[in-house]
This record gives structure tokens, sequence and C-alpha cells, in this order.
């Protein structure tokens, strides 16, 4: 559709309308001019909202879907929806489905599955086959098909030396893995953050020392091998500093952080409500101070929501027993805005892309017109109306948000939420 974007305030320091409130005209999916009071013609349609803002498209590296194979927790063509709803123009598809994106024609039946949709899907093809952790997967047949990476979501290599094998045979094709960092032998059958909270409540706990050990043990890998590795959803000050470390001495390494460990903690555990348990644990105060620290200093490249359905049946029961994860797509924005600035929350929104080797389409005439619309002064509860998902389980039901995404706009196609 071609269309008119009245009075938006644009958000994209790249752009030369930066903090400027325009009108953007698009014509066939192109920004065609941006100014002020753009003449009204009947080939275009308009659009236009109090307190407008308009940034590039938004990215998350890290939403899990369920088809094939999980549908009653989420289809591709819904949660596709919910994420153009949300704001993001694109996403990053985890291959935990059944049977596990493992393969080329698995890539090629989420991307056919995604076809017509407003919200650009980016598979990651499973870096083992199965995602077991015992033999790679076809990396390149994959990366030909259209992945993006490769990684086994929350699954960390147990195999130090498969993941430096897979670490020096991307490098022949320039990909990217993933490598979530938690040692399972001291996991073991934690449930929550080792703590305060965790003893007061009886919960076996999960040590920091955890995830830290497996994100030193893959800098290490990193540092001897070469190429391109990206740490998902750090949870500890330590990692923070180590990923930090690594950077100084110019390692090719990413991080990313989950929306919920930047705004809650451990504490929400009190009421034994498995919302709140996820992979890995919700933090202290401590820890979420230094990711917030992080992503100030751009220590931490990116922030996801992590969005992960589950279906009630395997949620909604005993703590010790329930699967871990929130979906997050719909509480993003608003949550953000509670503890960090509006620049640096759309930053971390986009800067995904970069990571992924997708193109950032900057807000200026003769662009492609990937844009997400939001606004920024409403204050409001999280609750369950405004869940769009199948799946119900959000760990920010309750939880005071400000600001609000109101759609997106991309291939050709607006998308509005409510």
């Amino acid at each position: 559709m071609n269309l008119i974007i009245r009075k938006a305030t644009i958000v994209d320091p790249k752009s030369p309308f930066h903090q400027q409130t325009v009108d953007l005209k698009i014509t066939d999916g192109i920004i065609e001019e941006i100014g002020h009071s753009i003449l009204n013609i009947e080939t275009h349609q308009e659009f236009q909202q109090e307190g407008l803002h308009v940034s590039q498209g938004w990215f998350d590296t890290s939403v899990s879907l369920g088809e094939p194979g999980f549908e009653d927790r989420e289809t591709i063509a819904n949660g596709l929806a919910v994420a153009a709803k949300s704001g993001f123009t694109g996403i990053a598809l985890q291959p935990n489905s059944y049977p596990v994106i493992d393969n080329q024609s698995q890539i090629h039946f989420v991307k056919q599955k995604a076809a017509h949709a407003a919200t650009d899907l980016y598979p990651i093809g499973a870096l083992t086959k199965g995602s077991e952790g015992n033999d790679l997967a076809e990396l390149f047949d994959m990366k030909n098909a259209g992945a993006v990476a490769f990684g086994d979501y929350t699954k960390s290599l147990a195999n130090a030396n498969l993941l430096k094998i897979g670490l020096q045979y991307v490098q022949d094709f320039n990909g990217l893995l993933i490598a979530f960092s938690q040692d399972e032998s001291i996991k073991g059958s934690g449930v929550a953050n080792e703590g305060i909270a965790s003893t007061r409540l009886g919960l076996k706990g999960i040590p920091n020392l955890a995830e830290e050990l497996i994100v030193a043990r893959n800098l290490f890998l990193l540092e001897y091998t070469g190429g391109k590795l990206h740490i998902p959803t750090i949870s500890t000050a330590k990692s923070v500093a180590l990923i930090k470390e690594a950077k100084a001495k110019g390692l090719n390494v990413t991080c990313s952080v989950a929306v919920h460990h930047l705004v809650l903690t451990d504490e929400k555990l009190e009421s034994f409500d498995t919302r709140y348990k996820v992979t890995p644990p919700l933090r202290n105060e401590v820890d979420r101070k230094a990711l917030i620290a992080g992503i100030l200093d751009n220590t931490i490249d990116c922030i996801t929501s992590d969005h992960n359905p589950i279906d009630i049946e395997h949620k909604k029961m005993e703590f010790d027993l329930a699967k871990n994860g929130t979906i997050g797509l719909e509480s993003v924005f608003g949550a953000l805005l509670t503890v960090l600035p509006l620049e640096k929350t759309i930053e971390k929104l986009t800067s995904g892309k970069s990571i992924f080797s997708i193109e950032n389409e900057v807000i200026k005439e003769k662009n492609k017109a990937n844009l997400t619309l939001f606004g920024i002064d409403t204050d409001w509860t999280f609750t369950k109306e405004h869940i769009l998902s199948k799946s119900k389980n959000s760990a920010f039901l309750g939880q005071q948000m400000k600001g609000k995404a109101i759609g997106i706009y991309n291939n050709q196609n607006l998308q509005l939420h409510g």
C-alpha cells in the first residue's frame, strides 16, 4: 500500500531528519518524500496519531514460535502478526521446533510460511543435528537456504572441540555462531538464581558461575579460532565484564540481554509463579544494574524479548516441573522505557540487524520504508488483554509500562496494534 504518515517525530540518529516532526510519503515501499505538509493525493492512504514517533524497524534476535510441531503454543503466521503489532519488522527464529530446524528443507519450510508477512522472518539453523550437541548440522547448506546464524537456543554445547571446529568451519562463508552459555553440571537440578531469594523459598539454586564458566571458555575458543561469535541472553555482572575484556582484545564477539533481565529480579519468585521461571534465571539487583550499565556503555550489543511461548499444561504447574520461558514481544518497548532512555532503547532494538548481516534502512528519501511506529508518553499496566500471542505465559503481567508500540510499515504493508 502507498501511504503518507503525518506529523511523525523521527528517532534515527543516522537520518538527516533525526528528532524532526515531518510527513513521510511512501510509494511502492520506498520513502519517496520527507517534508512538512506533503500534499494529499488519492493514490495514498494517510495515517496520523497524536504523539507519533517513527524509527528504523526493530529487530528481535531471539524468538521461538513453535511451528512446526508445537503449533498449540504458537504458529508462524500468528507469531509474525504479534511481532508486527509489537513494533518488529524482523525477527530471528530459533530452531527449537519439532523437528528441529537443522537442514535446508526446514529452513525453506519456515521461510515459505512467512513469505507474505509484514514482519520478515530470518531463520537460525541448529548448530548441531537435532540440537543434541553431538555432530555439526548441515551449516553451509542452511546458510545457502537462508539461515542467518547457527545455534541450539538454550542448549549449551558441552563439547568444546565441536564449538572450536564450528567456529573454524563457518569462517569459510562468514557464518555466525550463537553460543548459549551454561554449564549443565553446575546448574544441575537448579531452577532459580542461587541467592537469598532461592534459599528463603527452598528452591534449588543456579549460581552465576554456571554461566560465567562457559562464557569464559567460549571466549577462549574464539580467541584461538577467530571468526564471529554471538553470546545470547547474558544475565550476570561477571559475564558483562568478561565480554567487555574480550572486546578490548579485539575479539569479534557480540552479546544480547533479554528484556526481563533488565527489568525484573529473582525477588519476583516470592509467589512461586512459574511465569518467572526463565533461562537463564532472573538474577539479583546487582546483576540487573550491571546489565543496564552494559547496555549504556555498549558492551551489550542488543536487546531481545527472548519470546518463548509455552502452553498452559507445561507452564502452570509446580515450579520444579514447569518449563522455562516467557513470551515478550508485546511488552518489550513499554518495559524498556521504564529503565532506559528512548534513544538507547531504539538503538538496542535495531542494532541486532548488523550482527546478523541484515541491512539497516536509514530513514531518508529513496530508501526502503522499514519503519516502526510508536508513542512514548503513555503510562499503563500490562494485563492479559494486551497479550496477542496464543500462549499467555508473560512475566510482565501487572508490570508498569511507559510508551507503546503502535505498529509497523514494512513490505508495503501497514500493521497496527489494536
